[in-house]
């Protein structure tokens, strides 16, 4: 009986590791992927090619770290057959690697766009909007992963509101590109870029908020998706 027990103990502190260690790396590609949307933004209003094209290379590092986190989530599910509150973890970690990927490809898209703004004119409209949506965003998406890191459902909750907020910018941004446009057409294919670059802010905002709703559904059980 005694060596069943020991042996069951030994299982369960390898599962709990096995589970720590994805959770550890999804924290680590949440950090890579905060810090590409933050070079991305720095890119667009430093006029800096150089930090977008940095930002373009790392987009392989963040596929191929979905790729692993992905491989060891399946393994987890095949050998150890998680139930409960193990097996939401496991789901969620596969969905929010899903975001952090996506996240990762709009950065890239930012810096898609840097890299074409900072070889035009230096006509600076659109730039206070980037920045201001950038900012917004960016604090989303830590607030998201470090509630993430704590499994704190109530500062998961207070993160998705932000999101009103970024919507509403985001609108606003919006309104503020088109007069530009219609006051100087000559900036109509540079604004363009620049309205893309938000678009793409808007949707990492979209991403953080599918951070926070898998929280509440690792921790809570609840699945809050599409309810207000």
């Amino acid at each position: 009986m005694t060596k069943k027990m020991s042996f069951e103990n030994h299982i369960m502190k390898q599962f709990d590791e096995e589970l720590e260690e994805i959770r550890t790396q999804l924290m680590e590609m949440g950090g890579k992927v905060e810090q590409q949307v933050q070079n991305a933004v720095r890119a667009i209003v430093e006029a800096d090619s150089k930090l977008a094209e940095e930002v373009i290379l790392e987009e392989k590092q963040v596929d191929s770290m979905e790729v692993d986190i992905d491989e060891a989530c399946i393994l987890i599910i095949a050998r150890r057959q998680p139930a409960a509150s193990d097996l939401r973890l496991v789901m969620m970690v596969t969905k929010a690697v899903n975001d952090l990927e996506r996240i990762g490809d709009e950065a890239k898209k930012i810096a898609n766009h840097a890299v074409l703004l900072a070889s035009q004119s230096g006509a600076t409209e659109g730039y206070t909007e980037v920045r201001h949506l950038g900012k917004s965003v960016c604090s989303m998406l830590s607030n998201a992963l470090d509630a993430f890191a704590r499994f704190d459902v109530d500062a998961a909750m207070n993160t998705l509101e932000e999101d009103n907020q970024i919507d509403l910018d985001y609108k606003t941004a919006l309104r503020s590109l088109v007069t530009y446009m219609m006051e100087d057409p000559r900036s109509i294919s540079r604004i363009i870029n620049i309205i893309w670059v938000i678009r793409s802010l808007e949707r990492i905002g979209d991403h953080a908020k599918n951070l926070c709703e898998q929280i509440v559904f690792v921790v809570k059980g609840k699945d809050i998706r599409h309810q207000k």
